[in-house]
């Protein structure tokens, strides 16, 4: 079992920054990707960025490639995701996402551990 525990979300104008950060418990954290997926009123989830287990692939929505940046800290067991130059668009709740799976995965239903969402607004 993994616990996810997300933080960091908040109001925030056009152009501007927030850093998301995810806190893991329960499982080693060094074995499992960790994934970001958002999802908006009234759209499905969608992923976001992906990370493996020792950080060193790392692969992005187009959407967000450029602007945001996954990363984590096996020793904190902490994975975060900082979004720059923030748009309109970004606005949803965040989550983070945990798997046991050995590669790393863009679709929602490879991953079995999720937390409980953080929202993030970006006003125009």
């Amino acid at each position: 079992q993994v616990q996810l525990v997300e933080s960091g979300g908040g109001l925030v104008q056009a152009g501007g920054s927030l850093t998301l950060s995810c806190a893991a418990s329960g499982r080693t954290f060094s074995s499992v990707t960790m994934g970001w997926f958002r999802q908006a009123p009234g759209k499905e989830r969608e992923f976001v960025a992906t990370i493996s287990r020792s950080g060193s692939i790392i692969y992005y929505a187009d959407s967000v490639k450029g602007r945001f940046t996954i990363s984590r800290d096996n020793a904190k067991n902490t994975v975060w995701l900082q979004m720059n130059n923030m748009k309109p668009e970004d606005t949803a709740v965040y989550y983070c996402a945990a798997t046991s799976r050995p590669n790393i995965y863009m679709k929602s239903l490879e991953y079995d551990y999720w937390g409980q969402g953080t929202q993030v607004t970006v006003s125009s």
